[in-house]
């Protein structure tokens, strides 16, 4: 295999792992946003149902005072039914009672109304207090993981980019040149070959190229895709005579990695 692409493999796992913990670590502050605002959410739910709570117990305070102020009218006019002297004001106190009792039995009405709404928010409060609890206990289980990962991340990105750096001026300046300008435009700049395709783009490899890959007389020459442009190499372990699983030869990217 050409030295650069033999150093090139593992270069581009080292950029691969790389960009895996920067998503990552880019990917913390979004994941505690989210278990913020579904805390804040509950949180605000809780309060409204409270408010909700209050509301009610405060309109049947109001009902109670206003059917006790009908009921005290209701003994005043029966009093004065025993002073009337006619019976136009007899009809007309009558008429007074019957009003003030159907106010009582509407307020009576409503407070009740009002007692079954304050059950159900009563008991969506208690949920909600339940799951407010959890969210929060949730929320600090993301702070807390996020501050953990952000540390080993940044640790072993540390590794990662000295590895970087000791391997990167091994590599001849233009494949070098080449590699950074296709890794930034496909992701990725080295793909194996295998069974006649390019496992980068999946697309086949025509036969002279892919014997020509595979004659281990031009293991100096740098072969690349001609659909996506990447750099080819070629494992002869994967045509090797099967093994038993323990005998079975290490890939080469393996063993490159390995020996890093």
């Amino acid at each position: 295999m050409n030295p650069d692409i033999e150093k090139l493999i593992p270069l581009q796992q080292l950029d691969l792992e790389l960009r895996r913990l920067r998503e990552e670590v880019d990917a913390l502050p979004r994941q505690v946003a989210a278990a913020a605002a579904r805390s804040a959410e509950l949180q605000a739910q809780q309060i409204k149902l409270e408010e909700w709570i209050a509301t009610e117990d405060k309109l049947r305070r109001s009902l109670e005072s206003d059917a006790r102020s009908q009921r005290e009218r209701i003994a005043r006019q029966r009093r004065q039914m025993d002073a009337v002297t006619n019976a136009a004001q007899a009809t007309a106190l009558e008429h007074e009672i019957a009003f003030a009792g159907t106010e009582i039995r509407r307020m009576e009405d409503l407070e009740l109304e009002s007692m079954e709404r304050s059950e159900t928010f009563d008991a969506d409060l208690v949920r909600a207090r339940e799951a407010n609890a959890a969210a929060e206990a949730s929320l600090e289980r993301e702070r807390l993981r996020a501050a953990d990962t952000l540390s080993r991340h940044t640790a072993r990105s540390r590794e990662l980019e000295a590895a970087r750096r000791d391997l990167r001026p091994q590599i001849t300046e233009a494949v070098l040149g080449s590699y950074d300008r296709i890794s930034k435009s496909r992701g990725t700049a080295v793909a194996e070959g295998v069974d006649g395709q390019c496992a980068g783009c999946r697309m086949k490899v025509r036969p002279q190229m892919w014997n020509e890959l595979r004659d281990r007389s031009n293991q100096d020459r740098i072969f690349t895709c001609e659909s996506c442009g990447r750099f080819l190499f070629w494992d002869p372990a994967r045509d090797a005579p099967q093994r038993k699983p323990a005998e079975r030869e290490e890939s080469i990217a393996a063993r490159i990695v390995r020996s890093l």
